[in-house]
C-alpha cells in the first residue's frame, strides 16, 4: 500500500528503487574481489565480503548524510589493498556512487568539488601498488581510480544545475502566470469602473432631467394645462433619449466581436449647446462664458470636458435648490479650464447640506469627475464658494498650439475678440 505521509508504509516500487542501488554496488564489489593481485580469478575471499558489506551499508545514508557516506565508502575502499585485494573501479563502486550523491546534495559547489577531489586523491594513493614495479596495467587502473570519482562528481554537478534550471523556469512561469492573472484582474477592475462611470453619467443626467420635468408637470397640472402638456412631451422625449443611449451602451457591452457598423462618435464640447438646451427644458437657466481661442481637443479630453459639465449641471439640478448655473471655459496655451458654478444651497443658511432632509444622499458624481480628469492628466477641485453656492473646476491639458504666423492675432486680441457670454435658459415656473 502506497503512503502519502512521511512515516507511513512505502510502496513496493519505492523499496525496490531504494534497494536496487545498494544491491548493484554490493554485486560490483564482490565482482571486483574475484580479480586477484596476480591477475587471476578466484572466489571472493572473506576480505572482499567484508569490504562489500561495510561499503554498501553506508549507501542508504547518502541522501540524509551524503558527506558521511562519502567518507565511509572512501575509507572502506582505501582498506582494499592492505587486506590483500586489488583496488579497482568495481571494488570502489560505492565510493563513486556517494561522490555523485554528494555533488548533487552539497550546499555549495566549492564544498562539493573539494570533497570529491579529496576522495579521488585518497583512491589514487590507495590504488598504488605497495610492492613491485608499476606496470602499464597498474598505471591505467590508477588513472581510472582517480577519474571515476571525478566523473561522478561532474555528472552530479550537471544534474544539480539542470534541476536548478528547471526549478527556475517553473518559478518564472508561475510568477508570469500570477502576473498575467493580476494584470487581467486589474484591467477588469478598470473596465468595470469605466463602465460604471459611463452608465452613471448617462443615466444620472437623463433621469435627473426627467425627474425635473415630471416635477414641473405635476406642479402645473391644475393651473396651466398647456404648460403641463408641454412638460410631459419633453419628458417623453427625454426618457426616449435615455432609453436609446442606454440601449446603445448596453449593446456595445454585449458585443463579442467588432461592431458591424461604426459606432456614434463620443460626445464632446461641440454638443454643449444641445446639452444646455436639455437642461433648459428641465427649468435650469445656464449661462456659458468662454475666454480665449477654442481649439480642437483630443478625443479623451473632449469627452472628459463634456462629461464634467454634464455631471456638474446634473448635480446643480439635483442638489443645489437653484434654477441657474454658470459654465465657464477658459482656453490657455497648454490647458483648458472648465468651471461650473451655482448659487444654490451654499448661499442659504444651511450649515450642512448633506444633513438637509430635502437633499438626496451623495452619490459618485464627484468621484467620477475626478477620476476622468486624472485619467487624461488633469486635475479637478470641487467645493463651496466663499460667496455662496458650489463650484466645480477642472484643468485639462491641451496639445501645444500651432504657430499662426505673422498674420495671426496676438493672445490679447484673441482673448478680447473671442470672449463672450451666451445665456441659455428659460422660465423655471
Amino acid at each position: 500500500m502506497a503512503s502519502t505521509g512521511g512515516g507511513g508504509p512505502r510502496s513496493p516500487r519505492t523499496w525496490w528503487r531504494r534497494g536496487s542501488v545498494p544491491a548493484t554496488a554490493f554485486a560490483l564489489c564482490l565482482l571486483g574481489g574475484v580479480i586477484q593481485v596476480d591477475a587471476t580469478l578466484s572466489a571472493p575471499p572473506l576480505a572482499a565480503w567484508f569490504v562489500a558489506v561495510v561499503s554498501c551499508a553506508a549507501l542508504p545514508l547518502r541522501h540524509r548524510a551524503p558527506l558521511a557516506a562519502l567518507a565511509a565508502t572512501t575509507a572502506a575502499a582505501a582498506l582494499v589493498q592492505p587486506l590483500g585485494l586489488l583496488l579497482s573501479p568495481l571494488t570502489a563502486a560505492p565510493a563513486v556512487i556517494t561522490a555523485y550523491s554528494y555533488s548533487l546534495a552539497a550546499r555549495t559547489e566549492r564544498r562539493a568539488a573539494g570533497a570529491v577531489a579529496l576522495g579521488a586523491v585518497v583512491l589514487l594513493v590507495a590504488s598504488i601498488p605497495l610492492t613491485g614495479d608499476l606496470s602499464w596495467q597498474d598505471a591505467s587502473r590508477i588513472g581510472a581510480m582517480a577519474a571515476f570519482p571525478l566523473v561522478a562528481g561532474v555528472l552530479g554537478h550537471s544534474v544539480r544545475n539542470r534541476r536548478a534550471y528547471l526549478a527556475a523556469v517553473e518559478e518564472r512561469a508561475r510568477r508570469a502566470e500570477e502576473s498575467r492573472d493580476t494584470e487581467a484582474r486589474r484591467r477588469v477592475a478598470e473596465e468595470r469602473v469605466r463602465i460604471a462611470r459611463e452608465l452613471h453619467d448617462l443615466v444620472a443626467h437623463q433621469i435627473t432631467l426627467a425627474n425635473a420635468q415630471a416635477t414641473v408637470a405635476a406642479h402645473l397640472f391644475d393651473t396651466r394645462p398647456e404648460q403641463t402638456r408641454k412638460s410631459l412631451g419633453e419628458l417623453i422625449e427625454t426618457t426616449g433619449h435615455a432609453l436609446d443611449e442606454l440601449r446603445a451602451t448596453v449593446g456595445l457591452l454585449r458585443q463579442s466581436g467588432d461592431a458591424a457598423a461604426p459606432a456614434e462618435p463620443a460626445p464632446g464640447l461641440s454638443r454643449l449647446p444641445t446639452l444646455i438646451e436639455s437642461f433648459h427644458r428641465a427649468g435650469l437657466e445656464v449661462s456659458v462664458h468662454q475666454e480665449g481661442t477654442a481649439r480642437p481637443l483630443p478625443p479623451g479630453v473632449d469627452l472628459t470636458a463634456y462629461r464634467i459639465v454634464q455631471e456638474a449641471l446634473t448635480n446643480v439640478t439635483k442638489h443645489s435648490g437653484t434654477r441657474s448655473a454658470r459654465v465657464r471655459l477658459a482656453w490657455n496655451r497648454d490647458r483648458v479650464t472648465v468651471m461650473v458654478a451655482d448659487d444654490g444651497w451654499g448661499a442659504r443658511a444651511v450649515p450642512n447640506a448633506s444633513a438637509s432632509p430635502d437633499r438626496p444622499p451623495p452619490g459618485f458624481g464627484l468621484i467620477g469627475m475626478r477620476e476622468r480628469a486624472t485619467a487624461v492628466g488633469g486635475q479637478l477641485s470641487a467645493g463651496r464658494r466663499a460667496e455662496g453656492g458650489f463650484l466645480v473646476s477642472a484643468q485639462l491639458p491641451l496639445p501645444p498650439a500651432k504657430d499662426t504666423g505673422a498674420g495671426g492675432r496676438s493672445g490679447a486680441d484673441r482673448n478680447s475678440g473671442d470672449s463672450g457670454d451666451d445665456k441659455v435658459g428659460g422660465d423655471a415656473s
